[in-house]
């Protein structure tokens, strides 16, 4: 097995455990400690449990009122995810597969969340007093976020050297 082929395993494999995380932790908080009929539990003074249904995407941008809307963000973030899939497939430095497999596993928690229970379980609500930097979140946003960030930071901050058997040399 080439180092290519080990690379891309190992981003399935880190999408993998990211989604099984991320449905273990909901199935926990709804199973086990009832979250959904606690609404808040108060873990650190700026941190609690709270229990919030995301109908939503991104910032609760597209809600979906209706069976028809809930379908319809089920197929669109399905094909991003399918896009994000083909794009780790095609990728070669494990930098960028690392950050598309977070982003992968990340969606596929969300989206498995909205077909099976019609949202996002959502439960991270990070607070300083009354103001919070984020909206309430869960372990699948975070990873989509961490890895759309290191996709930008490695966008921005890695560029290639030019080969210097390529490049033309100066005229004098």
């Amino acid at each position: 097995m080439n180092n290519a082929v080990r690379k891309r395993i190992a981003g399935l494999l880190i999408a993998a455990l990211i989604f099984l995380a991320d449905q273990g932790l909901k199935s926990w908080l709804v199973g086990t400690i009832h979250l959904q009929q606690r609404r808040v539990i108060e873990l650190l003074p700026f941190f609690n449990l709270r229990w919030t249904q995301n109908f939503g995407v991104s910032l609760g941008l597209f809600t979906a009122g209706s069976p028809e809307g809930r379908w319809a963000l089920v197929a669109m973030t399905a094909a991003i995810a399918l896009f994000v899939f083909v794009w780790m497939m095609r990728e070669r430095k494990m930098g960028d597969i690392l950050a598309l497999a977070l982003v992968l596993g990340g969606a596929a928690g969300n989206i498995r969340d909205r077909a099976e229970v019609g949202y996002v379980i959502d439960y991270a609500d990070l607070h300083f007093g009354e103001w919070r930097p984020f909206l309430i979140f869960n372990l699948a946003d975070a990873a989509i976020t961490i890895g759309v960030l290191i996709i930008l930071a490695r966008s921005l901050l890695s560029r290639e050297k030019p080969d210097a058997k390529t490049e033309p040399a100066p005229e004098s």
